[in-house]
């Protein structure tokens, strides 16, 4: 089958430039010049007919992604400082350059490494393209319909205003993420699974203790935040308070689940070897309950982010990721409210992402493991 058959989104990129084309000029002002309009045009057009008849799926991937990168830079580029002033013609040509970002992606993702390294680059490259995209979206539309940048700024003021505020963002996540997060996980997860252990061994505890912790997971954090604050003061032993209530029953539950998963038969044939109760859980149980617990550690590292922020609305130092999304949003720097956002988010997904690395680890044996 021919590259021209199945690159339907460079087919589409094309018919967007030419009615782009009809509908000049990109912006009301003179934003971008002949030269700089030329070269957008320019870069879509061939790097979509290029794209459709080279033989290697790499080169055309390169050649994609040359284009849908470099049309972008210019059309955004070029709108900034001129908000608002967009016509058609450029709202088409951002169509056009996602699709050919579109199509690149999809080139990626049939190539077949012959070596791990060269393998795992590709699984990071496709999701930093897709993340990538969503930005120059986002920059794009709020650039070009003129939203106020108090109610949406833009990623670019986003990112000055963070690399403007590094002393303070720091000190945010240390108070937030050091403290109060890591501590409130650490010993949520590990009381929730020595509470699991004890209930799996005393039937009247397990009985007693799920459905207890069916109800506490329904417990709304908005009431629970400013009882811990009264208990253990303003500093971060309350957040970690509330951390500690918020991961205890998701690990509790998971891990009472998770030692029921070994089968009848692995379970008997550890009482043909005369093992008792602890040899059995340790050698037996726990590892196949390792999916399991691993699964309310990866919910619990986000919960524990949204818990400590959350209570830090109703009582804190002056610092704290909580503190400053609500002190900012009442003064109308809405970029400092993002920049923590975008602080927190990217914490949350290093924290998940290390907790899943140690999964992949410990549970290597698994199918989902193998089979990844």
């Amino acid at each position: 089958m021919s590259r021209f058959g199945i690159s339907w989104q460079a087919g589409l990129a094309l018919v967007l430039c030419a009615m782009a084309a009809v509908a000049l000029p990109l912006a009301a002002d003179a934003a971008f010049s002949a030269g700089t309009t030329v070269l957008i045009f320019a870069l879509i057009v061939l790097c979509a007919l290029a794209s459709m008849t080279v033989a290697s799926t790499a080169f055309a991937a390169a050649i994609l992604f040359v284009g849908a990168h470099g049309a972008a830079w210019l059309l955004v580029s070029g709108i900034a400082g001129h908000e608002g002033s967009a016509r058609a013609s450029f709202f088409l040509l951002v169509a056009a350059a996602w699709l050919l970002a579109w199509r690149c992606v999809t080139e990626l993702v049939t190539i077949r490494p012959k070596n791990r390294t060269a393998d795992t680059m590709l699984r990071l490259i496709v999701p930093t393209i897709f993340g990538v995209w969503l930005l120059l979206l986002w920059e794009a539309l709020v650039r070009g319909f003129g939203i106020p940048f108090v109610l949406l700024p833009p990623p670019s003021t986003i990112a000055v205003r963070i690399a403007n505020s590094l002393p303070v963002l720091a000190a945010d996540v240390n108070q937030t993420i050091f403290k109060a997060v890591l501590v409130g996980y650490v010993l949520g997860c590990g009381t929730g699974f020595a509470a699991a252990i004890a209930a799996d061994r005393f039937i009247f505890l397990r009985r007693g203790l799920l459905p207890v912790g069916n109800m506490a997971a329904a417990l709304p954090i908005i009431g629970v935040a400013p009882i811990m604050v009264m208990w253990f003061g303003f500093d971060w032993q309350s957040k970690a308070a509330v951390v500690v209530i918020m991961t205890f029953f998701p690990m509790l539950v998971n891990t009472v689940v998770g030692l029921t998963a070994s089968g009848h038969m692995e379970r008997d044939l550890m009482r043909t070897y005369a093992s008792g109760y602890w040899q059995t859980l340790f050698k037996l149980r726990l590892p196949a309950a390792m999916p399991f617990i691993f699964n309310a550690l990866k919910i619990n590292s986000t919960l524990a982010l949204i818990g400590a922020i959350v209570a830090e609305f109703f009582g804190t130092p002056v610092v704290g990721m909580g503190f400053r999304i609500s002190t900012e949003v009442g003064r109308m720097n809405i970029d400092m409210v993002w920049a923590e956002i975008a602080v927190a988010a990217v914490a949350g997904s290093v924290f998940y992402g290390a907790v899943a690395l140690v999964e992949r680890a410990v549970t290597f044996w698994h199918p989902s493991i193998r089979g990844g």
